[in-house]
């Protein structure tokens, strides 16, 4: 893992203009070793900790624009993701762990959803488990905020490993990813999303798209000419 592409966030820290650049400028490092060529690093962002009930009553809409705009930029970034998350994981430790492209917990994770009886926390938190695990297998922990045990969220797919050797997850994705360059990691995550909320016919441009990328690559200098 290297340091320059891992970040750690503390969910029991309230969402703050510190914690939005922290996760903007590891955006910024990651795009810029994509942009500069070579091996495509692998983004990995530990988080734990979760807030206290009432921790969102100090913050302001643009505030949290910006966190989710943070959020979906790692969400969307040309190079691979991984979380890590152990001990109880809500708030903003939750949010950037169900961002990643792939999400490896420790046996004593708790996934914690917000239960603050005053009012309903509008954060992506919900949409992206729902997205994740669907409505009927999550109702239970996003209505009454059950947490959410690490064996559980294996079970809903959630969580894509268990294991008490973080740093040997993340060895394991950066080989899975092997040579794949950024770029087609990013085209592959976005018709993976497109799949869950686009219907066939507006799909199928952009996967021919992709596919006339991929056939351009693999067309040989004399294919192009007999093309002409």
């Amino acid at each position: 893992m290297h340091p320059l592409y891992a970040l750690e966030l503390d969910g029991s820290e309230p969402m703050s203009a510190t914690a939005v650049k922290a996760v903007s400028a590891l955006c910024d490092r990651a795009e810029d070793a994509e942009g500069a060529g070579g091996d495509s690093p692998v983004v990995t962002v530990h988080v734990t900790g979760a807030p206290d009930d009432g921790w969102a009553g100090s913050l302001d809409v643009m505030l949290v624009t910006k966190w989710e705009r943070a959020l979906r930029r790692l969400e969307r970034l040309p190079v691979a993701t991984v979380a890590v998350a152990h001990g109880d994981c809500g708030g903003t430790a939750l949010e950037a762990f169900l961002a990643a492209d792939v999400r490896v917990a420790a046996p004593d994770t708790r996934l914690l959803l917000p239960r603050d009886a005053t009012a309903t926390w509008p954060g992506m938190a919900g949409y992206r488990l729902v997205r994740l695990a669907g409505v009927a297998r999550i109702r239970g922990a996003l209505l009454f905020g059950r947490p959410v045990g690490a064996a559980e969220a294996l079970a809903l797919g959630v969580v894509d490993e268990l294991t008490d050797d973080p740093a040997g997850a993340v060895a394991a994705v950066a080989t899975l990813v092997g040579d794949l360059s950024g770029k087609e990691i990013a085209i592959r995550r976005q018709l993976m999303f497109d799949a869950a909320t686009t219907g066939f016919e507006d799909a199928l441009g952009a996967h021919l798209a992709a596919c006339d990328r991929a056939l351009r690559q693999g067309t040989t200098p004399e294919a192009e000419a007999r093309a002409l």
